[in-house]
């Protein structure tokens, strides 16, 4: 929720905290948070897509600073927006400030964006690391909070409703925790914090009543109180001034201070309600009465967390499965448990509750329409996946009278002026993202494809894999040859390559498509080249080419212009990647999940871009390495054909196309190595390798480059 302005009064004094040496104990981590901290206070590329391979290591850097120290982490991230929709103006008005600030990205200035798949690599090296994880079904600041209280343990976080909550474990503020500054003996690794508690807080203000702290958090205002009631009271209390010399507070936020030092003169939250509302006055004091208490009700924690169970269980049920949204409880329990795993994107859980999607803000061309026009056919599966018992129910007329009953939960019947009876009763799914900068609501209907006909949401767990693939591939328009000599982890992005180069607007040049395919294998021989076991760990050659290409990134700040034309198409790339993701969750992985964090680089991918278009050849990129040569043809075969690949060899130069929809010739060159790619999928046989391609008819990707 967060109470607005109160991070920065009691971070700005530092005689609310204590210090303390972190180790030997649980720790209940804000999961979102914690990614938001990392991306942003590292220096990490936003403006070209997002360096993923990058964070993926501040990830397991600050984890092994945790285990150094003997701390037991438990991270627990938010889920899908809230069903009661109080917070959704909230959410939209933070989604038009991403707009702004990715166009300000976008013009060499200023801004704050987070990289589409960042939420995804951290899920997945959290995985790779073994540290437990829940995903809530609905924000997580509650259960956050009640999970440390049961166990009696600190939160790490960055959220100022932790400075409302009554934790004994207290709270530590990312601001003030020292992860990469582990200090002491071996024996007695810590990490040096600063510690919060309502305690201590409490105390510099005439030991005032701690239980005064929620009405003090919706008073002055949150993502829940309306900022009318907080201007309105502010506007006719009378408040002492706060002495800058006095230890309550700077007087920089002498709001917050003066309001501390009137609520410390009651004894109970009932007396200081009444006051409260008697200031408010109006006609509406039995709605305010009403609002006010409902929202002091959010800081109130119970003696039990579920999650706790959760955690210690090794086949855990579902977490607070009483506290479902209504649309939620008749979804099948496998859902519900990939969901709370984080096996299942959250983006499932705002269709299926509210029927309307936040699109997230990438940074590209204003100018253009938005990136995820491109990916809308992926999202369309999801929809009719999602909500297929929505259809069915929406033939009877009861069904369509409780629809609209839903606290929370989006009329599906909402757009549905002028159109006649039929068309009403087809779901809807509202999708709010760019139009030029500003944020704009549009509404789909949800047809249902063929692909999904012999697909039922209860039972897809159970349905056969051919058939979960085929709406996967068919979604994308992909056939199924081209899975069979690639290794496992790039069949989903290379499938996504194939649904982009034919659904991107303007359409990719050469060099950009040979610098993704190069991306890939930089990727993959770092993934192989990390792993003991594989045969490439140690492989000098590999560590040559993988040095020769990232020499070749944009370095972030650099006096270096930003292509446009390429970021607007990664970034469309990265929507396709992004659903394609939650629809291959969806089906039960069909296809193995990616290593988002060896897929893309985006100062990588513009800096080889950019170096093919300036002549660099991507046999001599790759020269020196029988592998990377041999991945890089495969990838390259199976986007363009037999044809299209032998076509590609010996032609010159990566200069006559631009991303601006030019379509200049880049060249291969060079035979394919021998080296052996075993279960991961690879074959050591040129003629193998011709007959599985002799299958494919790219049509559409072969005429770009012929």
């Amino acid at each position: 929720m967060g109470v607005h302005g109160l991070t920065s009064f009691v971070e700005g004094n530092s005689q609310f905290f204590t210090d303390m040496r972190l180790r030997d104990c649980r720790l209940v981590i804000d999961g979102c948070s914690l990614y938001f901290r990392l991306y942003f206070n590292s220096g990490l590329d936003q403006a070209r897509g997002g360096d993923y391979d990058m964070f993926a290591e501040l990830v397991r850097q600050f984890f092994a600073a945790l285990f150094e120290c003997s701390v037991q982490p438990f991270v627990v991230i938010d889920g899908g927006m809230d069903q009661t929709d109080k917070k959704f103006k909230t959410l939209q008005e933070r989604t038009q400030s991403k707009i702004r600030e990715a166009h300000s990205l976008s013009r060499g200035s200023r801004g704050c964006v987070l990289p589409l798949l960042v939420c995804e690599v951290f899920k997945q090296i959290l995985g790779e690391l073994g540290v437990p994880l829940v995903q809530c079904f609905s924000e997580a600041d509650f259960e956050i909070a009640s999970l440390a209280k049961h166990w009696g343990c600190p939160v790490l976080t960055n959220d100022s409703d932790f400075y409302i909550f009554d934790l004994i474990g207290g709270y530590l503020p990312f601001s003030f925790f020292q992860w990469n500054n582990v200090s002491g003996k071996a024996t007695e690794r810590y990490i040096p914090a600063q510690r919060y508690t309502v305690n201590r807080f409490c105390s510099h203000f005439s030991h005032m009543n701690k239980h005064l702290l929620p009405l003090f958090a919706v008073v002055t205002g949150n993502d829940y109180t309306p900022g009318k009631i907080t201007d309105i009271f502010f506007s006719r209390v009378e408040l002492e001034r706060v002495p800058s010399g006095r230890k309550t507070g700077r007087s920089s936020s002498p709001r917050i201070g003066g309001f501390l030092l009137w609520l410390s003169q009651f004894t109970s939250p009932v007396d200081a309600l009444e006051e409260v509302l008697e200031i408010l006055g109006g006609q509406q004091k039995g709605n305010l009465r009403t609002q006010l208490s409902t929202g002091m009700q959010d800081y109130q924690l119970p003696h039990n967390s579920s999650l706790a169970q959760y955690f210690s269980s090794p086949q855990p049920a579902l977490p607070d499965a009483q506290g479902l949204p209504a649309a939620l409880v008749s979804q099948p329990e496998w859902l519900l448990k990939m969901v709370a795993s984080g096996k299942l994107s959250s983006f499932v859980l705002d269709v299926l509750v509210l029927q309307k999607v936040l699109l997230v803000a990438q940074v590209e061309n204003s100018n253009l329409p938005s990136s995820h026009t491109t990916s809308l056919i992926i999202r369309k599966t999801i929809y009719s996946l999602l909500l297929e018992k929505a259809r069915q129910g929406s033939q009877t007329p009861q069904a369509v009278t409780q629809r609209g009953r839903g606290r929370g939960r989006g009329d599906l019947n909402r757009q549905c002026q002028g159109k006649g009876r039929q068309q009403c009763d087809t779901p809807c799914v509202d999708e709010y993202d760019r139009h030029e900068l500003n944020l704009k609501k549009n509404t789909v209907e949800v047809d249902r494809p063929h692909s999904v006909s012999q697909l039922n949401l209860i039972t897809i767990d159970k349905a056969s894999a051919q058939v979960k693939l085929q709406v996967l591939l068919g979604t994308l328009g992909v056939m199924d040859h081209i899975l069979q000599p690639l290794p496992p982890h790039l069949c989903l992005p290379v499938c996504v390559t194939y649904f982009w180069m034919n659904n991107c607007k303007p359409k990719p040049s050469h060099p950009l498509f040979q610098a993704l395919l190069l991306g890939m294998v930089y990727g993959e021989l770092s993934w192989r080249r990390a792993h003991p076991n594989d045969p490439l760990y140690g492989s000098k050659a590999s560590a040559s080419v993988c040095q020769r290409l990232s020499q070749l990134r944009v370095i972030p700040g650099q006096r270096r212009g930003l292509d446009m034309g390429v970021t607007h198409l990664l970034s469309q790339w990265q929507s396709c990647m992004w659903v394609a993701i939650v629809l291959n969750q969806l089906l039960c992985f069909p296809l193995p999940e990616p290593q988002c964090s060896w897929v893309f680089s985006g100062t990588l991918l513009h800096g080889l871009e950019a170096a093919i278009r300036g002549g660099h050849q991507c046999e001599s990129l790759l020269a020196g390495d029988s592998v990377a040569w041999q991945l890089y043809s495969i990838l390259l075969e199976a986007l363009t054909g037999p044809a299209g690949s032998a076509a590609s060899k010996g032609r010159g130069g990566g200069q006559r196309g631009r991303s601006h929809g030019g379509r200049g010739r880049g060249n291969g060159g060079g035979g394919r190595g021998n080296r052996s790619r075993g279960s991961r999928g690879m074959t050591s046989s040129d003629s193998a390798l011709d007959n599985r391609f002799a299958l494919l008819t790219f049509d559409g990707c072969q005429q770009w480059w012929s």
